[in-house]
């Protein structure tokens, strides 16, 4: 072979994208093609399915796909071995397969690069959006994006973009909450933080220290039948279009350049298998063009649970033809079945073609082709970017702004003085601290826990008992013993490790069917025992809850002095719960999500439609009925809201003017701080629409922003509304914001604006 022969088209890096795709894709057979659309697992580093298995795979079956490091394990993978992982099966494909086509690497990264020993971990999806701040969410997003490339990965499957409207459901801890608008600008932020702002024309992020971001899961999930996980979401075209696509509007407008569709049906019809909402819907209406990556067996559910496919060759057939682009662990199986289909006519090539052309630009724009595979990842390096002392200071900015303060009658903040007594299942355990899409041990794991975070906070004694496990009582005597003898008690509650169906039992510590379970959203027995016999013993309590769902905790709002939210706060949850507990830092979250009186309640949202009361409304008991409502949030000060005043600003001459869409509402309000401490107060905008062509919410939020003020300062905060924000979609006509009257609030303070 004659060395200086020049490269293929596709192998040179001044050629355009589009024709280097072009080259390639000529070159490839339908088993190549078949196998670029497909990827692999690879546990946790050499378990399950070991790297000379994804090597086989990649050479017999030439795989394009891998996540040589994930949830599979309890264990966490070492930054060593998983740069080192990624170097092998990098250098494998680029230098021992036909056409050296590299690998894309991906993760489940959804709050910190958690599987990875070492890693910043922040606050989980509900925590997160307890902030209420895009800005924050998106250092943070960096952050995780920064620890994600440095081990060689490149796609993180992540923001979910799920409303959650169900809290019995076991990933409501990973959205960001009940409000399509606060999940939609958070969702928002995620995918800026993880790609970067401008992406051009491309699909991918070329800033080295960014990743692809996965919009999931298209287009609902979050309110599902009986709050089982993936479970039918039966829901009419203007809830789904109100409601749940909502926020993927607002993540597709930030440039997102993957998406992931649910697990389940919608109107009988199973996401992955659906091309009305995924070519139809996603890409024609919607107008995505970057590839849409398939949920774990989200193919092979469609015969062997949704039960649409005949077989798993039907299935991968449904899906290929509905617009998934990628089956993410689909391993060498589905590759072959694609091929199957393509040489018996059952697949058109044609719509296999348009896949990989969209994973090949993907690889072309993240540099892929032109990167020496040694050069993927440098361990030293992944090391030193972990858990770097600037990552965990934003986790520890983010865990400080999640905390939620739900009751306290002067109690809190504590002086620092005091002789502490802690207890709680959740008090001495940075696993349960983490939650779910982490490593399940705490081996390698950073941070402090709650109870060594308040022994260094505290200049008094601290003793220490757990008093129950999440569900038995272990020493409850010791407890109270110890409680006796304190100034304060500090419980640290809720749940513990858990993903979807709060499991995996392997690794959650608990057999299927103990709490957490769907059915009960209260603390079990024995953790109320614990807080009960407490309270007896005189010493004030100060409960702490570390909690992926919003919690029935009705008995301790009205006997415990404090009641702290602190979500799954992630590596630095500790101490951003002893800093908020000591007065170090002033709580400033506010809920994402209702909490309910009862179960039977469900569903307790903010936004529900109007509705009549035919008996009468003194007859009818309120509708909307939390124990605490959606933006609820204390603070260690007093903030008063004056002098609401809404304007309409008009858009251009000739367009604005007469479309009501076209113009911004400006909502300014004077916030001011009457208390003796700083504290950050959020301005929250909600919107109703007094006279409507459909009924209406009763209300919804529309804006939001926050605000930090000394003692006696005071400053007048607008907040823009664009008027599109106070439409809705119109089945059979779009997206239609109607003239009339609309109806602003404010805290207590309420205006009108007409458009």
């Amino acid at each position: 072979m004659d060395d200086r022969a020049e490269p293929p088209t596709y192998r040179q890096g001044g050629a355009s994208t589009d024709e280097r795709i072009d080259d390639l894709l000529d070159r490839m057979t339908p088993a190549e093609k078949a196998g670029q659309v497909t990827g692999t697992w690879a546990g946790t580093l050499r378990e399950t399915h070991d790297l000379d298995d994804v090597k086989a795979a990649i050479d017999e079956r030439h795989l394009g796909f891998a996540a040589p490091f994930g949830w599979g394990g309890a264990l966490a993978t070492t930054p060593e071995d998983a740069v080192a992982a990624v170097e092998e099966l990098q250098t494998y494909a680029r230098e021992e397969t036909r056409l050296g086509i590299p690998l894309l690497f991906s993760v489940d990264a959804v709050h910190g690069h958690a599987y990875i020993s070492g890693a910043t971990v922040f606050p989980n999806g509900l925590g997160a959006a307890a902030t209420w701040d895009p800005e924050g969410i998106e250092a943070a997003a960096a952050v995780t994006a920064r620890e994600v490339r440095a081990t060689g990965a490149h796609q993180n499957y992540g923001p979910t973009v799920d409303v959650g409207r169900d809290p019995r459901w076991g990933r409501v801890f990973e959205t960001f909450g009940e409000s399509p608008h606060l999940v939609g600008e958070l969702a928002a932020a995620k995918v800026r933080g993880y790609q970067g702002e401008d992406l051009g024309d491309s699909a991918a992020p070329s800033d080295p220290d960014r990743v692809v971001a996965t919009a999931k899961h298209f287009p609902a999930y979050g309110e599902p039948e009986r709050g089982e996980d993936a479970s039918p979401v039966d829901v009419s075209e203007y809830k789904l279009r109100n409601t749940f696509v909502r926020p993927f509007e607002r993540a597709l407008d930030a440039g997102v350049a993957s998406v992931m569709p649910s697990y389940n049906s919608i109107n009988g019809e199973p996401s992955h298998g659906s091309a009305a909402h995924l070519d139809g819907l996603l890409r024609e209406e919607l107008g995505f063009e970057g590839h849409v990556v398939s949920d774990w067996n989200g193919i092979r559910h469609l015969h062997e649970d949704h039960r649409t496919a005949a077989d798993h060759a039907d299935g991968v057939r449904q899906a290929r033809e509905a617009g998934v682009d990628v089956a993410s662990v689909g391993h060498a199986p589905h590759a072959e079945r694609v091929v199957e289909l393509v040489e018996d006519g059952d697949l058109d090539e044609a719509t296999l073609d348009r896949a990989v052309r969209r994973v090949l630009r993907v690889k072309f724009d993240l540099g892929l082709f032109d990167q020496d595979p040694e050069d993927t990842a440098d361990e030293a390096a992944a090391v030193e970017t972990l858990g770097a002392s600037a990552h965990r200071d934003r986790a520890l900015e983010t865990a400080r702004d999640s905390m939620t303060l739900l009751e306290n009658d002067g109690l809190l903040p504590l002086s620092g003085d005091e002789d502490v007594f802690v207890g709680g299942p959740n008090a001495d355990d940075l696993v349960d601290q983490l939650g779910g899409w982490s490593v399940a041990r705490d081996d390698g794991v950073p941070g402090e826990t709650i109870r060594e975070a308040i022994e260094d906070a505290t200049a008094g004694d601290v003793a220490y008992a757990p008093g129950t496990t999440l569900d038995e009582p272990v020493d409850v005597d010791e407890a109270v013993r110890g409680a006796r003898e304190a100034d304060v008690a500090v419980l640290a509650l809720g749940e513990g490790w858990y993903i979807h169906e709060f499991g995996p039992e392997a690794l959650a510590g608990s057999e299927t069917g103990d709490w957490p379970t769907r059915g009960d959203l209260r603390l079990p027995e024995a953790q109320r025992e614990l807080v009960r016999r407490v309270h007896e013993t005189g010493t004030p309590v100060v409960g702490v809850l570390v909690a992926g769902r919003p919690l029935i905790v009705d008995w301790m709002a009205e006997h415990v002095p404090a009641l702290l939210m602190a979500y799954f706060p992630g590596t630095e949850g500790g101490v951003a719960v002893a800093e908020t507990l000591f007065g170090g830092n002033g709580p400033s979250g506010r809920l994402p999500i209702s909490v309910p009186r009862d179960e039977g309640d469900l569903p307790q949202y903010h936004d529900a439609l109007a509705h009549p009361t035919p008996i009468g409304a003194d007859e009818h008991p309120d509708s909307y009925d939390p124990l605490y409502p959606f933006g609820h949030g204390l603070s260690y000060t007093d903030f008063e809201t004056t002098d609401l005043r809404a304007t309409v600003e008009k858009g251009a001459e000739g367009k604005g003017a007469a479309d009501p869409a076209e113009r911004t509402v400006r909502v300014a309000v004077e916030v001011s701080n009457v208390g003796d401490r700083a504290g950050t107060e959020t301005v929250q905008v909600y919107a109703s629409q007094r006279h409507a062509s459909r009924v209406r919410p009763v209300r919804s939020l529309v804006g939001f922003d926050r605000v930090t003020l000394d003692p006696g300062e005071r400053e007048r905060v607008e907040v823009p509304v664009p008027a599109e924000r106070l439409g809705f979609h119109k089945p059979r006509e779009g997206r239609v914001v109607e003239s009339g009257a609309y109806r602003l609030d404010v805290a207590e303070e309420s205006t009108t604006v007409d458009l």
